[in-house]
């Protein structure tokens, strides 16, 4: 008979989490999966077509089912709209637990932010009597400081409380790296065999390079710098944007940047573009459907990733560098700690402290400078290392065994 697995996410398909490859990824493994999420409207905050607070609350991705529960939308993600967002799912998804049929095997939480979207997942899984696994993605209460500078005293220590409290409470952990399984186990008392290190894997379409002659027209003759992805805080793509600029006024003239995404912190830094007059400097494309990507990362001359200074995002390699790796294309990384370490590792780029403007700009005009053997040999390293560390079926198996199952 078929395992069952309880997948509670608040971010879901039509969203563009991983989640929803994991979910396709068990379903191809021969798994039962329901799904228990939220109504589509990250990142803008407005409804995706199709939803609204009247719902659907059921349907079917694939073969698996999929029950929706309420949220306040993030409505423009102003600090009160977030913070309602973070509150509001959790207690709806509470209260949608008595819709679910049951007869799981396990339960797995995808746990982006907030981590208040694994309680329900917890409070499921200790009446049920089975086990739960919580995958965690943004560390927390750090993530939240990287995207709400919370500074109350008291707020902060009620945060901390709360997400050590939610922690201890998943029978086992999922940690993207080596140093945050470290982390997660000095903050919650586990043993190593209850919080296993398993990195983000990528899904497979990423390592097949799309040529798309109408995007290659429209960005040809100049060096393309591509970023994908979310805006938020945590990227710094404010200071990534003065670096494009020095970069060019120390000699890199046809250095473009190609921003290609929504968050919470594109209007200002549009703002900020407007302000440097960076003119045909940086681009801001917009969202497009994960499968897409490819495309722009196919005509990329190098590929762009960046978190703010902060050890907590250090602990921590980003799903964004495996797909990056994939690609086959030079790194060019501005970010401390395991995905810093991962990038020298791989000889497959050029990587700088974050936050470092300086020696970033110096990184790019490197990369400019550089003669395109030599930037392609770089490339061809990057792909060994993601065909060595992030191949999507060797992951998922050991996802699948350790929810499962445990180590």
């Amino acid at each position: 008979m078929a395992k069952r697995i309880l997948v509670v996410t608040q971010h879901f398909w039509p969203e563009n989490f991983r989640i929803n490859d994991i979910v396709e990824g068990f379903l191809q493994d021969g798994l039962e999966v329901d799904v228990l999420c939220g109504l589509p409207n990250y990142p803008k905050g407005e409804w995706f077509d199709g939803y609204g607070p009247h719902g659907p609350w059921e349907e079917h991705y694939g073969t698996a089912q999929v029950f929706r529960a309420k949220e306040w939308p993030r409505k423009g993600n102003t600090s009160v709209n977030i913070f309602l967002n973070y509150v509001s799912w959790p207690l709806y998804a509470w209260a949608a637990l008595k819709r679910l049929p049951g007869g799981y095997d396990a339960v797995f939480c995808f746990n982006t932010s907030p981590v208040l979207m694994c309680w329900p997942a917890i409070r499921y899984a200790k009446k049920h009597k089975i086990p739960f696994t919580n995958y965690v993605l943004d560390l927390w209460p750090e993530n939240l400081y990287s995207v709400l500078p919370v500074q109350n005293k008291l707020l902060r220590r009620i945060a901390q409380g709360v997400s050590d409290y939610l922690y201890k409470k998943a029978d086992r952990l999922i940690a993207m790296s080596e140093p945050l399984q470290q982390r997660l186990c000095q903050r919650t008392g586990k043993p190593k065999s209850t919080v296993a290190a398993i990195p983000q894997y990528c899904e497979d379409f990423y390592a097949v390079p799309q040529r798309d002659a109408g995007l290659e027209a429209r960005f040809s003759g100049r060096f393309n710098l591509v970023f994908t992805g979310t805006f938020t805080p945590a990227q710094s793509l404010d200071m990534v944007l003065r670096a494009v600029l020095q970069a060019r006024s120390m000699g890199a003239e046809k250095l473009h940047l190609l921003l290609v995404g929504d968050g919470m912190s594109r209007e200002s830094l549009q703002n900020l573009a407007r302000e440097l007059n960076a003119g045909d400097a940086v681009t801001f494309y917009g969202s497009v459907p994960a499968k897409e990507v490819p495309k722009f990362t196919a005509l990329a001359d190098a590929l762009l990733i960046s978190l703010s200074d902060s050890p907590d995002l250090g602990l921590t390699v980003p799903g964004k560098l495996a797909s990056y790796m994939a690609a086959g294309k030079p790194i060019l990384a501005s970010m401390n700690g395991a995905g810093f370490a991962a990038v020298q590792q791989s000889g497959g780029g050029l990587a700088s402290p974050a936050c470092d403007q300086q020696a970033l700009a110096e990184n790019m005009v490197k990369l400019y400078t550089m003669d395109s053997a030599r930037r392609a040999a770089l490339g061809t390293k990057a792909k060994e290392y993601y065909l060595a560390h992030y191949r999507r079926a060797e992951l998922l198996r050991r996802l699948e065994t350790f929810i499962l199952q445990g180590e």
